[in-house]
């Protein structure tokens, strides 16, 4: 008589479950804008939603411990002239999130620990470059102020958003529209879906596809759901691949072996209302002591709901085997290091004491020297002494000014970020 074998795997019991009523985030104005996006964002300290908007795009920016009924006049992050397609918070920067927009430009945004009493309309710097609607932003794992934007003109660019500046224009690699893109671990490589059917492993720094032989899959899954688009998010701690259907009400998860089949079903999570986004929290920002290894918050037409996936243990002892280190918010180089070839991989934090977001920090953001930038040459003109090259006295005298004017303005820089963090400690104490 044969018995059957079962599969080893301490992930195999995972279950998921809503949070309760009071946990979720009520009265919001999902965005009905048809776009194959997540619509939501989150980290440890903000839930962010593309919601809808009169007059532009707009999206809007929580406090995450503050659930229940969402205030109707509550300040909305706005400044794109059309809706916003994607939002992406910045992996080193609690504070920072980055929004793509179908006028074609790409806005990134320094959000405050308070509460804002009006919209935020200035963002601290836009990038444009795209010449069609912008529906996918993906900051890079490892290197800081790096930002990936791909548009409906089926290019590809990677921002310095510190300096405003291009790093890198991949504009001959897609024949049609992108449909997804994401970073490797340590930001090396790209991989791209289009519409082309075809899936692409870049490396963004030679500019060449490294591999595109995809015609013979290693594992097949039949889904058994509708045709709307899958949001996938993959844990690399647990291995674990989370398959969200926007228009579907499941999560669908999978772990991820080097064995053979490669790919096993562990469970379906169902609830009766269908998904019209999905945000994925990091690992830092889960709740530990409850075994918690994974957290989804769930759009639905007028309220945000979290979905907690949990491996059932007995123990309330910090357990090591779900929780290994895992990347922290410092980044492991600077853009120019990743654009000169240089990799790493992401700074990794102990979450045994759990983790606590850093205070309120500041992205500064530095434009080109104008002095530095040679002038066009222009039509050949008699010289007079408004147009006659400047002595190195005459610069020297600039460049004090300019560094005067630098002083006074990191100055009170510095005062707003102390008068905030003062409104934020007495905010903090009347809650």
């Amino acid at each position: 008589m044969s018995r059957r074998v079962v599969r080893q795997s301490k992930f195999r019991h995972v279950f998921g479950q809503a949070a309760k009523a009071d946990q979720a985030y009520e009265d919001i104005r999902v965005s009905k804008v048809t776009w194959d996006s997540s619509f939501c964002a989150v980290n440890p300290k903000f839930l962010a939603i593309i919601v809808e908007a009169g007059g532009g795009g707009a999206f809007i920016v929580l406090s995450l411990a503050k659930t229940g009924r969402v205030d109707k006049n509550h300040p909305l992050v706005t400044g794109h002239t059309a809706p916003v397609l994607d939002i992406d918070w910045c992996p080193h920067n609690d504070n920072v999130i980055a929004s793509a927009s179908d006028d074609t430009t790409i806005m990134v945004w320094q959000i405050p620990d308070y509460t804002p009493v009006r919209n935020i309309t200035e963002p601290i710097i836009t990038l444009e470059g795209h010449s069609k609607r912008v529906g996918i932003l993906s900051w890079h794992p490892t290197a800081r102020n790096v930002l990936l934007s791909a548009g409906g003109d089926n290019v590809i660019i990677i921002w310095n958003v510190g300096t405003g500046e291009v790093l890198l224009s991949l504009d001959d690699m897609h024949p049609d529209v992108i449909h997804s893109v994401c970073w490797n671990s340590n930001g090396s490589l790209l991989a791209t879906t289009c519409k082309d059917k075809t899936l692409r492993i870049i490396d963004p720094r030679k500019g060449q596809v490294v591999a595109n032989n995809f015609e013979e899959p290693v594992a097949l899954q039949e889904m058994d759901t509708s045709n709307g688009v899958l949001l996938p998010f993959y844990d690399p701690d647990s291995s674990i691949v989370y398959l969200c259907g926007k228009g579907d009400s499941s999560i669908r998860y999978f772990e991820i072996t080097e064995e053979p089949p490669f790919v096993h079903y562990l469970n379906t999570f169902s609830s009766k209302e269908p998904q019209r986004g999905m945000g994925f929290m990091p690992k830092r920002g889960l709740d530990v002591s409850k075994c918690e290894i994974a957290r989804f918050y769930k759009l639905h037409e007028r309220k945000c709901e979290p979905i907690i996936m949990t491996v059932p243990r007995k123990s309330d002892l910090f357990q090591d085997d779900l929780y290994p280190d895992t990347p922290g918010p410092e980044p492991a180089l600077e853009a120019d290091e990743w654009l000169s070839g240089q990799d790493a991989e992401p700074v990794l934090i102990s979450l045994r004491e759990g983790y606590v977001p850093p205070k309120h920090r500041e992205l500064r953001v530095t434009k080109r020297n104008i002095l530095d930038v040679r002038p066009s040459p222009g039509p050949r003109r008699s010289q007079s002494s408004s147009d006659a090259p400047l002595s190195q006295h005459t610069l020297e005298t600039l460049l004090e000014e300019i560094r005067g004017l630098r002083e006074q303005v990191q100055a009170q820089e510095q005062r707003i970020t102390a008068l905030e963090n003062m409104l934020c400690e007495l905010v903090d104490g009347t809650d």
